[in-house]
């Protein structure tokens, strides 16, 4: 009895560890978006050069996602997320420095940090929790995205009080880094039996349904990114105030929280979650035809986005888990859906502040995540269902 009773109290500090994590793998990155404007009115930046801001996570998680499953191999997944906390408080402190190249350097540690907690969750969730795969991942979502929105709403408010400005609105969050190390720290006397969990598969490369669960993680990631980039700055274009369109991407994130909650529901009542995932992306491309033919119903689409683009996270962080066999194929799609995906996304924040600068306006990258949208939607179809294998 004591045995089982010791076991639950475990997992159930391994599960609020796992949320502490989530908390911290977003809220450095949203809250960029409505202090973009500032941003590069001090510091001179063209918009495509203030998109690197978003890029600069996504390129770091390209870079590092194939390397993560053999580094956790040889020095244990509780013992490399640990350190990842670390680099991820470093990178946040750095972005507090008064310059240029604090900023975009601590935005690499960042990238570095969140890059690692990406590839893990799923896997450990996946490893220690392999019945509760959907709840677990709504969870640490719901967390995720529910941490990210407060800091788009609270980034604008931050820098007009505070001393130092947007310096500080971006800095500030590495009390929330602290707290998730420090939390993290029992965690690194686990065994390393995480090791021979996710090193046992290479990433699979041959597997259509792995390049499909992918190609759907990289869509709705570049749909996430855009947004937290570059929705503010549409907003502020059609005469909203900063602070106004910093809300809007609060509530942009707060309906997908809200929405991310109902996913594990609706997963469970269908045999696969092909018809929920090609509908919830068909929404995101029904806000972005709103935002293009009548972007003064900001309200409206911020909702709408949000709707689609929450129950959109759940499924392609989900897929990772529910389409691999094992914790260790578990691993490599992760490995695979991060690197690959995530380079698909890091091509959207630049791209479209390279297309509004071309176009002088805002339609021409409106209709490229229309395009994206619709791609992603017919993904869905396949990654919905099926197993990859070793």
């Amino acid at each position: 009895m004591e045995n089982t009773s010791t076991r639950r109290s475990g997992q159930a500090l391994l599960v609020w560890g796992l949320l502490v994590v989530a908390a911290n793998l977003r809220a450095s990155l949203t809250g960029v978006g409505p202090l973009l404007d500032q941003v590069q009115a001090d510091l001179g930046l063209a918009p495509a050069v203030a998109g690197l801001l978003n890029t600069l996570p996504l390129l770091t998680f390209v870079a590092l996602s194939p390397l993560v499953p053999r580094l956790a191999a040889r020095w244990g997944a509780e013992q490399f997320l640990g350190g990842a906390l670390v680099v991820l408080t470093l990178g946040i402190a750095l972005r507090w420095v008064p310059a240029a190249a604090g900023l975009f350097g601590g935005t690499v540690l960042i990238g570095a940090g969140v890059a690692v907690g990406n590839v893990l969750l799923p896997s450990l969730i996946k490893r220690d929790f392999p019945t509760k795969v959907g709840l677990l991942t709504s969870a640490y979502a719901t967390v995720m995205g529910g941490v990210a929105a407060v800091a788009s709403g609270v980034a604008v408010p931050i820098s007009e009080v505070a001393p130092g400005g947007w310096y500080t609105a971006l800095g500030c969050w590495v009390l929330l880094a602290l707290a998730a190390v420090l939390l993290w720290l029992p965690r690194l006397r686990a065994p390393r039996r995480a090791a021979q969990a996710i090193r046992g598969h290479r990433l699979p490369w041959g597997s259509g349904l792995a390049w499909a669960v992918t190609a759907f993680m990289g869509l709705q990631s570049l749909g996430f990114y855009v947004v937290v980039t570059w929705l503010p700055q549409v907003f502020q274009d059609n005469g909203m105030s900063a602070a106004g369109a910093g809300w809007l991407l609060f509530l942009f994130q707060a309906v997908a929280v809200l929405t991310s909650l109902a996913v594990p529901g609706a997963m469970r009542w269908a045999r696969d979650q092909r018809a929920l995932a090609t509908i919830c992306s068909a929404v995101m491309f029904l806000g972005y035809l709103g935002l293009l033919v009548a972007p003064g119903t900001a309200l409206l689409w911020s909702v709408v986005l949000g709707l689609g683009g929450g129950a959109c996270l759940v499924l392609a962080l989900a897929f990772i888990s529910l389409r691999a066999q094992d914790a260790s194929m578990a691993g490599a799609l992760s490995a695979m859906a991060q690197s690959i995906g995530y380079l698909l996304a890091a091509a959207g924040p630049v791209a479209v502040g390279l297309l509004h600068t071309v176009s002088s306006g805002w339609q021409a990258p409106i209709m490229l995540m229309c395009v994206a949208a619709a791609g992603q939607t017919i993904v869905a179809l396949v990654a919905g269902a099926g197993t990859v294998r070793g």
